[in-house]
C-alpha cells in the first residue's frame, strides 16, 4: 500500500516543527548557562558579603564584650571601694560602741567598788564596837 500524500505532508511538517524547536535549543541552553553563571556569580558575591558582615559582626561583638568586661571591672572596683568604706565605718562604729560599753562597765564597777568599800567600812565598825568592852550605863 502506498502512503497517502497527506500523512507524508503531515510528517514533514511535524519534522520541520521538531527541527525548528531543536534549532532553538542551543540558544536556550546558552541562556540557561548564562543564567547559571550569573547565579554562581551572585551567590559568590552574596556569600562574600555574608562573610564580610559576619567578620564585622564578630569584631563588633568582641568590642562590645571588651567594653562590657571593662565596665564590669570598673563597677567591681567601685563596689569594692564602697564595701571598704562601709567596713571602715562599721569598724569605727564598733570601736566607738566598745569604748562606750567599756566606760559604762567602769562606772558600774566604780559604783560597786564604792558599795563594797562602804559595806567593808560598816562591817569594820561593827567589829570595832564588839571588841570594845560594853560601857556601863550611868544611873541617873
Amino acid at each position: 500500500m502506498p502512503m497517502s500524500p497527506q500523512p507524508l505532508e503531515s510528517k514533514v511538517e511535524e519534522l520541520e516543527d521538531r527541527v525548528t524547536r531543536l534549532e532553538a535549543l542551543p540558544a536556550r541552553i546558552d541562556s540557561v548557562e548564562l543564567q547559571i553563571v550569573q547565579l554562581r556569580s551572585e551567590m559568590h558575591d552574596e556569600f562574600s558579603a555574608v562573610r564580610v558582615e559576619m567578620r564585622a559582626s564578630k569584631e563588633e561583638l568582641r568590642q562590645e564584650m571588651r567594653e562590657s568586661k571593662e565596665e564590669l571591672h570598673q563597677e567591681m572596683r567601685e563596689s569594692e571601694e564602697e564595701l571598704r568604706q562601709e567596713m571602715r565605718q562599721l569598724k569605727e562604729e564598733t570601736r566607738q560602741l566598745m569604748v562606750e560599753l567599756n566606760d559604762e562597765t567602769r562606772r558600774h564597777m566604780l559604783v560597786l567598788h564604792e558599795e563594797v568599800i562602804g559595806r567593808i567600812a560598816l562591817l569594820q565598825e561593827g567589829l570595832v564596837e564588839r571588841r570594845q568592852p560594853p560601857r556601863k550605863k550611868r544611873k541617873p
